[in-house]
């Protein structure tokens, strides 16, 4: 249970944060969620009706009560306490068109009905059963509520045994009953009317039950008053809030053109499809309600952001819960969890990382009676660590996206590493550039941004990460993954200490650093060239892209990007070895040049597969510099390949012609057969020399002084395969030859020129 109780540490750590919003991420209260609001109504403190508007898309996340198992629905059934959907809150709802049920108030008790004609009322006792729930009617005479009939049975005092010995029930025995005989009875009643309890919980009673409580809010029980008058639709279509049609219910698209451009309407966050069902969905009766409530001498009308009501209806809620357990997180013995939160990579997540609802496999069966044998984990716990892993997740994490069934996109690898202290750290799986976001976001200055310059402030970024830190912050590294919609996994954990942590992280861009030059600047429209390691998805892209369409671009399958950065985590945190198909894949794209439409493509798989393979080659020491004493073969093949290749791209520039040179059209051969294919290269340079004139000179010097440190001379003259290294050289030589800020740009390539 490391996770969770640091997760839990995490939380308390960082108890300021607690409902700050932001863009994104948001620390929430215990007992509360998110959703995307589409409409505010706002009452007086008498509930009376004032206004209402529509939330624009930017303004729709709120912060709402919930239960357990209101966090975690996926369809109809358990209402949330105060913010909620128009089925739920309005009692008018099916009056103006609604289609789905409503669960605003309780049916009759048709419900009970069915839960009679279940096994437990099978066998000899069923007549005394029937009596039992007869004899409570004919007291009555009247068709009860369901919730009606659940407050007398509640009452009867000692009902488990009435029920067990199987006796009758007069009116006499009715009555007041301690808060003992009420829980046993509670749970009793769960086991024979599981339907009728359903039911039970409707919006109106959820809110009622709070709002009467010792912890009632007055901005709740203003709410109640309102919904109880049962004309919220009918308010909301009076305001133009709603449109409603001439029949009187409810439009499912929008009638017509949008007559004011500027203001956002319903149809704007709501405007209504069919699924593959032929039903309609994402219409304006699916709305999410939030409140205002005005009150006198109060300054925050805003229901979702008072922290006097969050904290009423945690006081509340968690006073409703009587079970205790022995909290594995905390070693106290704590109120008990009935339910794990879910929407831990993003507000639509299912998957649970606890969960035990499968009572018919083996999830705890054949080793525990119960689920709460197998796990126990306190209420207060695991709300505050889930609660604390989704916001680091929208925080500072990476969630890659997968495809799935029907090409629906959803949640796959998350990826998050955090300080237990909630300082800030870098994140393991970023390339410099990243990193140095906001940095290089706030440079207003016009100087021109240089791998240097970039590599000295990364430098500087992450000293002062280590004087932050220190050595005794705690740092986790974690990575959850799904294989269904409601199971999660943690794949990848990790505890180190602040300097070790930023120590692995240091060592990784040394090691694999490379000179790159496919970073973007959005704001000056400019490519960056830096220094540093790339980010494992950009070693995935360089190793497994392939155009999906025949005019698209490189893209790796979501699935093969989730498991190569698996792969490569422990390659940063641990320091292991990076794979070495992977090396293989990068380094034989990059050779293959034709397989790349754009430069910048290929020239950003060259500069990873530069990058991977002196990261797989540490010992070698290669230097990210022309090494003009390196003396081995592959080295020497690729310095040759550069020059070729500059010496004919400058030809060609001066002679105002754009095509492949012949290194870049037999790159491939030139890898697989370097002694045969260089005498063909070569042969095809000699036009070009003579054009140049003296101008070749500094290339032919190159190629010349390269071809004299061949030693022996069979190194050269055999027709042995080239490994990664040639590419090393190539770059080296390549970027070597560029021209300097004071020569003409001779060279026909937007990646050479350093900006």
């Amino acid at each position: 249970m490391s996770w969770i109780h640091k997760l839990h540490e995490t939380y308390e750590n960082c108890h300021s944060m607690i409902g700050k919003t932001a863009p994104k991420e948001i620390l929430l209260p215990i007992c509360h969620t998110t959703r995307m609001a589409q409409i505010e109504i706002a009452i007086d403190h008498q509930g009376i009706f004032k206004t209402a508007r529509v939330v624009p898309k930017e303004d729709a996340k709120t912060i709402i009560p919930c239960t357990e198992s209101s966090s975690g629905r996926t369809s109809g059934g358990t209402p949330h306490p105060l913010c909620d959907k128009l089925q739920y809150i309005a009692d008018d709802y099916g009056k103006f068109g609604g289609e789905k049920e409503s669960f605003f108030e309780l049916e009759p008790s048709d419900y009970t009905k069915n839960d009679l004609k279940n096994e437990y009322f099978k066998g000899e006792c069923k007549n005394n059963q029937y009596h039992l729930i007869n004899e409570m009617l004919a007291v009555r005479r009247k068709r009860l509520s369901a919730c009606e009939l659940l407050n007398e049975l509640i009452e009867i005092p000692n009902l488990t045994r009435l029920i067990n010995d199987n006796r009758g029930v007069s009116d006499i025995q009715t009555g007041t009953v301690d808060m003992a005989t009420r829980v046993i009875n509670k749970y009793k009643l769960i086991e024979i009317f599981p339907l009728t309890l359903e039911k039970t919980i409707t919006y109106e009673y959820v809110l009622a039950q709070w709002c009467n409580s010792s912890f009632g809010n007055a901005k709740a029980k203003a709410i109640l008053a309102y919904v109880k008058k049962g004309c919220v639709a009918k308010d909301l279509v009076k305001e133009k809030v709603l449109f409603a049609g001439s029949d009187g219910k409810l439009l499912k698209k929008r009638d017509g053109k949008k007559q004011n451009k500027n203001v956002t309407d319903i149809f704007d966050v709501l405007p209504g499809r069919l699924n593959k069902k032929g039903e309609i969905e994402n219409w304006q009766a699916d709305a999410f309600i939030r409140w205002e409530v005005w009150s006198p001498n109060d300054q925050c009308v805003k229901v979702p952001e008072d922290k006097a009501l969050w904290e009423s209806w945690i006081k509340y809620y968690s006073n409703t819960k009587k079970s205790k357990t022995l909290c594995y997180v905390t070693g106290k013995e704590l109120l008990a969890a009935d339910q794990h939160p879910a929407k831990l990579r993003n507000d639509g997540d299912k998957a649970k990382l606890i969960s035990s609802n499968d009572t018919s496999g083996f999830t705890f069966r054949g080793r525990f009676e119960d689920a709460a044998q197998a796990c126990g984990v306190g209420f207060e716990a695991t709300q505050k660590a889930h609660g604390a892993l989704s916001w680091l997740i929208s925080k500072q994490g990476k969630v890659f996206y997968m495809k799935g069934a029907g090409g629906k996109t959803g949640p796959g690898l998350a990826v998050v590493a955090w300080a237990t202290s909630g300082k800030q750290i870098p994140d393991p799986i970023a390339d410099p550039l990243a990193i140095l976001r906001e940095e290089l976001a706030s440079d207003d200055s016009d100087v021109v941004w240089t791998a240097q310059n970039i590599a000295h402030k990364f430098n500087k970024k992450i000293a002062g990460y280590k004087a932050d830190l220190g050595d005794t912050s705690n740092v986790v590294v974690m990575g959850l993954d799904s294989a269904t919609q409601g199971r999660m996994a943690i794949i990848f954990y990790r505890e180190l200490s602040g300097s070790d942590f930023l120590k692995m992280v240091e060592q990784w861009h040394e090691t694999c650093a490379w000179i790159h030059d496919y970073g973007y600047n959005k704001e000056k429209k400019k490519r960056i060239q830096f220094v540093g390691a790339p980010a494992p998805n950009d070693i995935a892209w360089a190793a497994y892209a392939r155009r999906l369409k025949e005019d698209g671009q490189l893209e790796v399958e979501s699935k093969t990007l989730k498991m190569t950065v698996e792969r490569l985590l422990p390659c940063i945190i641990d320091g292991q070895q990076i794979p070495i198909d992977i090396v293989r894949s990068v380094v034989d794209h990059a050779c293959n040049r034709y397989r790349f439409k754009e430069n910048w493509e290929w020239n950003k798989t060259l500069s990873i597969a530069c990058a991977l393979f002196r990261k797989l080659n540490e010992k070698e020491d290669y230097s990210m510099a022309l090494d003009e004493s390196r003396k081995t073969r592959d080295y020497l093949y690729g310095r040759l390949l550069a020059a070729a290749d500059c010496l004919e791209r400058f030809a060609l520039f001066t002679s105002e012609k754009k095509r492949d040179t012949n290194a870049a059209r037999l790159m491939q051969r030139f890898a697989d057969r370097p002694c045969s294919t260089w005498k063909t290269i070569e042969l095809s340079l000699i036009p070009y020399k003579a054009r140049l004139g003296g101008r070749a000179k500094k290339y032919q010097d190159v190629i010349d002084k390269a071809m004299c440190m061949f030693d022996p001379v069979e190194d050269f003259t055999s027709d042995k395969p080239l490994c990664g290294e040639f590419l090393l050289g190539y770059h080296c030589q390549r970027e070597d030859l560029k021209p300097k800020r004071d020569e003409p740009k001779s060279i026909d390539d937007e990646n050479l020129v350093e900006e």
